[in-house]
């Protein structure tokens, strides 16, 4: 019995020293890939190329961002609330497994047939030309599931006792969704919201289709109905991933390495500030929204 025990400790033991190397091999893989980027954008850097000229990248700076919250703002909610339906309201049944095979089939999809499709609906349907809205659309379509998906699983992952005394002090379905069982799933939602952003601040086979590959704004006009204004979304716009392919395959201009490697090293510095940033208002509003009630604290 004793050696049986033994064996088990040392099989238990050199299964948690190979997941440990495995972890540490992605992370150093990730430290090395972030820190070369990193050190090619700063021996690219030029004050000059940081402005919202068209010299500069700072009107990709701005597309990338602005094309991350509209697309944010068209899937949180859809994505949100289609996920409260599968995990509270949809059942068991023939529907809702269809429903799931849907889901699963659509964040399947490759992004570039997200933006052919997106280029044959938003853009040759309605007589429209590449515009930043029909990018937002094309990458809310490719976050969609996944938020559907997290927010399902975030919800079904709250204890049972959460929901049970939410109900036992007279909530309607409705009020604990809203007010216990939504703030309890919010971090993994969060992580959700993070993960979506991210494929919109890198995608770019999508938006070659529909965004376009170009931008032509002034930004000193904002009016937003101005074709030239940054905040109209009807304009054509490329973001800093666009930009990354096009100088990496198409740019003829004598610095166009040296924009790539520093477009690079910035949208890797902005899908970090936006984690960040989100997790720190995210665990606002989770302590606030919870009063500070940490499971297993008082």
């Amino acid at each position: 019995m004793r050696q049986i025990h033994q064996k088990a400790k040392a099989a238990d033991r050199a299964a948690t020293a190979a997941l440990y190397a495995v972890a540490g091999f992605f992370l150093a893989l990730l430290a090395a890939f972030t820190i070369y980027i990193l050190y090619r954008g700063a021996l690219a850097f030029r004050p000059e190329y940081l402005s919202f000229t068209r010299q500069g990248i700072g009107p990709q700076f701005f597309n990338t961002v602005y094309l991350v919250f509209l697309s944010l703002l068209i899937s949180v909610p859809v994505g949100a609330a289609a996920g409260i339906y599968m995990a509270e309201y949809a059942g068991e049944g023939r529907l809702t497994h269809f429903l799931r095979t849907c889901i699963e089939t659509l964040a399947s999809l490759p992004s570039i047939v997200v933006g052919l499709f997106g280029y044959l609906v938003f853009l040759m349907m309605t007589g429209s030309h590449w515009n930043l809205l029909a990018g937002a659309l094309a990458v809310s379509i490719l976050n969609i599931p996944s938020l559907t998906t997290v927010t399902e699983d975030a919800l079904e992952g709250v204890p049972v006792q959460l929901r049970e005394g939410s109900l036992g002090l007279g909530a309607t379905h409705w009020q604990t969704i809203t007010g216990v069982l939504l703030p309890a799933a919010l971090p993994r939602i969060i992580t959700g919201i993070v993960m979506a952003a991210g494929r919109g601040f890198g995608e770019a086979a999508a938006l070659l289709f529909t965004s376009g590959m170009n931008s032509d704004v002034n930004f000193h006009n904002w009016n937003p109905f101005s074709l030239r204004s940054p905040l109209n979304p009807l304009r054509p716009a490329d973001t800093l991933a666009v930009h990354i392919w096009a100088l990496k395959t198409e740019g003829v201009e004598a610095n166009a390495a040296q924009l790539s490697d520093l477009s690079s090293a910035v949208l890797i510095l902005m899908v970090f500030a936006f984690s960040l940033g989100s997790r720190w208002i995210g665990g606002r509003l989770e302590r606030r929204m919870t009063g500070g009630f940490k499971e297993g604290k008082k």
